[in-house]
């Protein structure tokens, strides 16, 4: 013989379930993550990959049905120093992921020089990047000017300018910040650098693909740990984090021109 039970006891009974449930789930997300991280060879925590874009141009020819072409624009990271074949820098990288996301035609187009810092990038700006006409430029800067204690106010001016060139030529931008390396680290100038390049980010209305940060989440949640990231200068990215910037990038292009 069964009885009723109290109306009472279901409510608190129900409550204490949900209670339950509630932190069942908030000691699941941190596992969450990790599984995440686990199962992603590229993963990078807190959102620090993704970024709030608008690419006009992009979208304009992908609505036109036409190619897309971009300029990778920057130093010896942009050449592809420390990969072990060209196919396999960032930019090489960089088609192949877009060309799968976007199903279109791709073309990314080299444009950087080993040892370049902001002044010698704005000095050729017109003819690697603006004279060839692309619908994006990601300009990846600010190594170099660390490496050497430049002043990133002044660096921020330089940069700055070069960006509000290439928007005058109706070219999307994007920019890359300093990468995440023991010899950039033992430089205190860098704080200052990555504060540089997101002020010019947010005063020109352009987005920041924070590679910094993308690559101290890497080391902190062991998914690729510095020593992993890095080509045997120790400075250099490799074929392995080359491919992974190539891919978080990617994603980041194709939700901001859909």
């Amino acid at each position: 013989m069964s009885f009723p039970l109290p109306r009472l006891f279901l409510r608190r009974r129900h409550v204490l379930l949900w209670a339950m449930a509630l932190v069942l789930a908030a000691a699941a997300a941190p596992w969450a993550e990790r599984g995440a991280a686990a199962t992603d060879r590229c993963h990078a925590s807190g959102g620090v990959a993704s970024f709030t874009a608008s690419l006009p141009h992009v979208d304009a020819s992908l609505e036109a049905g036409e190619p897309v072409t971009i300029v990778a624009f920057g130093s010896s990271s942009t050449e592809g120093v420390g990969a072990t074949r060209p196919e396999n820098n960032y930019p090489s990288r960089l088609a192949v992921e877009l060309r799968q996301r976007l199903g279109a035609e791709v073309r990314v187009l080299n444009r950087g020089v080993g040892g370049d810092a902001m002044g010698a990038m704005l000095s050729r700006i017109e003819r690697d990047a603006i004279e060839v006409h692309p619908d994006l430029v990601v300009w990846q800067v600010g190594t170099n000017d660390v490496l050497h204690d430049d002043d990133a106010a002044a660096d921020a001016a330089i940069l700055r300018e070069g960006v509000q060139r290439l928007k005058a030529a109706g070219i999307d931008v994007i920019l890359m910040d300093v990468q995440y390396a023991p010899e950039v680290l033992a430089h205190e100038s860098y704080h200052d650098m990555l504060h540089a390049i997101a002020a010019v980010g947010i005063a020109e209305g352009v987005p920041v693909f924070r590679r910094f940060q993308v690559m101290q989440s890497w080391d902190e949640t062991g998914v690729m740990p510095v020593r992993a990231a890095l080509a045997d200068d120790r400075l250099h990215m490799n074929d392995r984090s080359y491919g992974c910037l190539a891919r978080l990038l990617a994603d980041g292009i194709a939700t901001a021109a859909r």
